[in-house]
């Protein structure tokens, strides 16, 4: 059984598929008619004697000797003592020095053990009817409730399974019958019978769990471990209602081909996963896959990293401006051209509108900044142990996150953000527990091991941390209103991957990390949904019950305001030159401040964005000249006078509907302004293709 951290169950699993049995059941949560009901059948003198019965041994020694057949006069005390020592059980206790055995065992048990402490430990180990061990297992198998609710009836019916576990209902109840008279119960024979028949054959189980079974893929991860109980850090109450969550929001959904989902919540400061939801049970056609282990394509969450690196580098502030416009970059394979979800270009904006809205082209000319191989140590730092490959092997989308991570170690990565750039491992059990890792492949690699680590400076985790809580910064992609609009503060970004097979949304306040992820186990994309309409409904209901709290039951409002500011920055009153941006308060890192920022000019930045240096372009003989004219394209709008040369003469107006019609050869590609200086100049080869043989 898999118990939440306030010891309420959460979740049983069977580990032993030889025997069914539940948690141990204390002798205070025995019903004392079942106490009076085995004392009578299997031991009457159970009270007085110290483990052997010498009076019942002598009378079945006797009554051997006479030939008559008797039951044996083995007491509580030897039965446990059976029951404890495997090899005696594989034996059999039948044989004479078995006895002797077993009352050796018996004598030096009742030296050491209280009475109650016997039969409670008898009641928990004996089996009662096929699979079914233990009072606990037996009393909700066949009769639906608990062993402290069981009355005379039933308690007679399971003392006389006893002696033949396996007998005939009508057998039972017979012996039932006389066990009730001993007990003076015998008005409660009545339609004992057909009362057998019901229990025995499970009529009477309740069809509702002894656990809720809202954990089941942390139950398969740490029961297996446990060999039994397992205490868990998860709240009870907070997985009930991340369940519930998260499975409205997938029905809202179902129109739009969704089906999956999975939500995490950690504690900040301990690393506790507080609630794992691992899929959306009965929604699913796949409900044992477990979503926050699964390894997707990271989309859009992964900016922050890329963000924070080229602030704590000093490549860029979150005032700097970076253009959001058409981009072809030559990747050795092809030409990689980055598009926005929505597709429109923004033009000039800040690195801080840039990460808010969650812009890609500005995001890729970040990476050619930071590097990619710099940018993919950093995403390994923060726990992203499945990037197998190399930076270079990921290239130029690693920054529009074509890497496969899980929902565990984005979470924490996350997490890492809201504790000041400090990493460190994920736990499963509450408090100090010291414990193996539930899991440790796949995305579980590196979650829950690993010393803590300062993976950003405190002062850079701060200024992400602001810029994803600015609602202000994102409203041009999500509006001002949006389910990230929280009414107390939090950082939280969404993602969706590629071709919308993937939705994200990971965020913290100050206590508590959340992250969910929807979409579909088997890989098939999603029907028009983006992090906004997908997951991030879930993570805002999870985060506003996390934060109301509820006083009645015990649980604390949670105050989450902003963060105080660390050593190592300066806030100061900005402005664009042009106003791209309205003016307003911004924070630097010591070193970089600034107070007018202003665009730089075309000239200074125009560069030639297709083709690119080292095309190579083919001609086709089967297709017109004219159908194979290239466009010209540059990286931002052009300036009167400016023109293209190829080899140095003049070739066309720098204008948006500039087509050259390219010659077999090499070709030197330049961009001159009106006075003919040079602004950019790219090498490129056209090759002509044979023609087809008729």
């Amino acid at each position: 059984m898999l118990f939440a951290r306030d010891g309420r169950p959460l979740h049983s699993l069977r580990v032993d598929h030889s025997v069914r049995r539940l948690a141990w059941t204390p002798l205070k949560d025995i019903s004392p008619a079942l106490l009076h009901a085995v004392i009578a059948s299997e031991d009457q003198r159970f009270m007085t004697h110290a483990g052997v019965d010498w009076l019942a041994a002598g009378h079945a020694a006797w009554n051997n000797l006479r030939g008559n057949r008797t039951r044996g006069a083995s007491t509580l005390s030897m039965q446990l003592a059976g029951l404890i020592d495997e090899n005696e059980q594989k034996r059999g206790r039948r044989s004479f020095f078995g006895k002797i055995t077993q009352s050796t065992a018996a004598l030096r048990l009742e030296r050491t053990w209280s009475k109650g402490q016997i039969i409670e430990a008898y009641l928990n180990l004996v089996a009662f009817r096929g699979e079914l061990q233990g009072v606990g297992a037996m009393s909700r198998a066949l009769f639906g409730k608990w062993p402290h609710g069981l009355d005379y009836r039933e308690s007679a019916l399971a003392a006389a399974l006893l002696r033949a576990p396996n007998s005939a209902p009508g057998v039972v109840a017979q012996r039932a019958c006389t066990l009730l008279g001993e007990l003076q119960q015998a008005d409660e024979c009545r339609g004992l019978e057909a009362f057998a028949a019901l229990s025995l054959n499970g009529k009477l189980r309740e069809s509702k769990q002894d656990a809720p079974q809202i954990a089941p893929h942390l139950a398969h991860k740490l029961l297996p471990q446990a060999g039994g109980n397992q205490r868990s850090s998860l709240d009870a109450d907070l997985q009930a209602f991340a369940t519930s969550a998260l499975r409205r929001q997938l029905s809202a959904l179902h129109l739009h081909h969704v089906a999956d989902g999975a939500v995490l919540v950690i504690d900040n400061a301990s690393g506790e996963i507080l609630a794992w939801v691992g899929s959306s049970g009965e929604l699913s056609a796949a409900p044992e896959v477990d979503g926050t282990t699964a390894l997707r394509q990271a989309g859009s969450t992964l900016k922050p990293f890329l963000y924070a690196q080229a602030f704590e580098r000093r490549m860029l502030t979150p005032a700097s401006l970076i253009e959001d416009a058409p981009l072809s970059l030559d990747t050795g394979n092809g030409l990689y051209t980055p598009q926005n979800y929505e597709p429109d270009y923004r033009g000039w904006v800040s690195a801080r509108r840039a990460l808010a809205g969650s812009l890609n082209v500005p995001a890729v000319k970040t990476l050619l900044r930071v590097g990619t191989d710099a940018f993919h140590a950093r995403l390994k730092a923060h726990g992203f142990a499945s990037l197998k490959e190399d930076g270079e092997w990921y290239g130029y989308s690693l920054a529009l996150g074509s890497a496969d991570v899980s929902l565990l170690m984005l979470a924490n990565a996350y997490r890492s953000l809201a504790n000041g750039g400090r990493w460190s491992p994920l736990r499963t059990l509450p408090g100090r527990t010291v414990a193996s890792p539930p899991c440790s492949q796949g995305g579980c690699n590196g979650v829950f091991t690993g010393p803590p680590r300062t993976v950003n400076a405190p002062a850079t985790a701060f200024l992400i941390a602001d810029i994803l809580a600015d609602r202000n910064a994102r409203a041009d992609t999500f509006g001002l209103e949006s389910w990230l609009s929280t009414p107390y503060w939090s950082a939280v970004k969404t993602g969706t991957s590629k071709d919308m097979r993937d939705n994200w949304c990971v965020g913290f306040s100050r206590r508590y990390t959340v992250a969910v992820w929807v979409g579909n186990a088997s890989g098939s994309p999603m029907h028009d949904v983006s992090g906004i309409s997908g997951a991030a409904p879930a993570w805002r209901e999870v985060m506003d019950w996390l934060q109301r709290g509820d006083p009645g039951k015990g649980r604390a409002i949670v105050d989450s305001r902003p963060p105080t500011a660390p050593a190592g920055l300066s806030q100061r009153a900005i402005r664009f030159v042009p106003a791209s941006e309205p003016a307003r308060s911004e924070w630097f890192l010591h070193g970089t401040e600034m107070s007018v920022i202003h665009a730089a000019s075309a000239k200074a930045l125009s560069r030639i964005a297709y083709p690119t240096s080292g095309s190579i372009i083919a001609l086709d003989p089967d297709i017109p000249p004219e159908r194979q004219r290239i466009p010209l394209r540059l990286s931002g709008a052009a300036e009167h006078g400016w023109h293209w040369r190829i080899n140095g003469k003049p070739l066309l107006k720098a204008e948006a509907k500039a087509r050259w019609l390219p010659q077999p050869g090499r070709h030197r590609l330049s961009l001159h302004d009106a006075r003919g200086n040079l602004l950019d100049g790219v090498d490129i080869e056209v090759r002509a293709m044979r023609g087809k043989t008729p």
